[in-house]
């Protein structure tokens, strides 16, 4: 199989373009930067794979999300209009999408079906979704993919928290009732792996145990061997991050229901077995 991957220096897709290369997919990697590159990219292979958007967790000011949306919507918008005229267009589209796409709740759980919430990164998740839906009016099978906290010692999350917790400087955040819908790099490179197999519609790439930030902080500290007794108090995100400070104080609590019945079976179903194999002897 010939894949464009779009996106594929981010963390995401730098472990998904290893995966394909180990078994014996061709990696075209391209950028919606420019567009016409990407297209030619896209003519002859069999399917597109599109990682790529300007990094989320940071101050949003006006500029960051017009960069924000222009790039998960437009970026693709531009893409897909020209994939008609090529000679051999792709038959599969993947899209990336986010469970910022459902909003934020601590009492509400959330699953494929769920309605979307109405903050921006909601929106921009709705609108991102719709373009890559505009892939099927060329033929192509569509997947979306929405994605909670990827855990990876060298990306995401994960790895901007562990300078903080290994020196024993890490706490909650807030009160820490807030859910954290996380998964182990190596589920969600399946997860796509699955999809360019012929797994279509919405995928949550959650898994199936999400935690709230109290018991994460708590299962990290533990797996570090460090005290995590210093809080960060919502006011402290709220300067560094501005209206995104909501992203990450707030949580939601997302089920891989659909992800689960399409077959697909977790390497790292709870927490403790992502960290450890993560965390264990580093």
């Amino acid at each position: 199989m010939k894949v464009t991957l779009l996106g594929a220096s981010g963390f995401i897709g730098r472990h998904l373009a290893a995966a394909l290369s180990a078994r014996g997919d061709g990696v075209a990697p391209a950028s919606l930067r420019d567009i016409a590159a990407a297209v030619r990219a896209c003519d002859g292979a069999d399917a597109v794979v599109n990682l790529a958007g300007e990094e989320v967790a940071q101050r949003w000011t006006p500029e960051v999300k017009a960069h924000i949306f222009s790039s998960r919507v437009d970026a693709p918008r531009a893409l897909i209009a020209r994939l008609p005229a090529l000679a051999s267009p792709p038959k599969t589209y993947i899209s990336a999408s986010a469970i910022g796409y459902y909003g934020s709740s601590q009492d509400v759980a959330f699953n494929e079906t769920s309605p979307p919430g109405h903050d921006f990164l909601a929106q921009v998740c709705v609108a991102w979704e719709a373009e890559a839906a505009k892939a099927a009016e060329v033929g192509a099978r569509v997947t979306t993919i929405r994605t909670g906290l990827a855990l990876g010692t060298d990306g995401g999350v994960l790895a901007r928290l562990l300078p903080i917790f290994r020196v024993g400087a890490g706490g909650k955040v807030g009160d820490g009732r807030q859910w954290y819908s996380w998964i182990h790099i190596d589920d969600v490179v399946g997860i796509y792996l699955a999809a360019l197999d012929g797994v279509s519609g919405t995928l949550n790439a959650t898994a199936p145990n999400p935690v709230q930030n109290v018991d994460f902080t708590r299962a990290l500290a533990s797996v570090l061997k460090r005290p995590a007794l210093i809080p960060v108090p919502e006011i402290a995100l709220r300067l560094r991050f501005g209206e995104a400070a909501a992203f990450i104080s707030q949580g939601q609590r997302v089920l891989p229901e659909r992800t689960l019945a399409s077959g697909y079976e977790f390497r790292f179903p709870t927490l403790d077995d992502a960290l450890h194999n993560l965390l264990s002897d580093r």
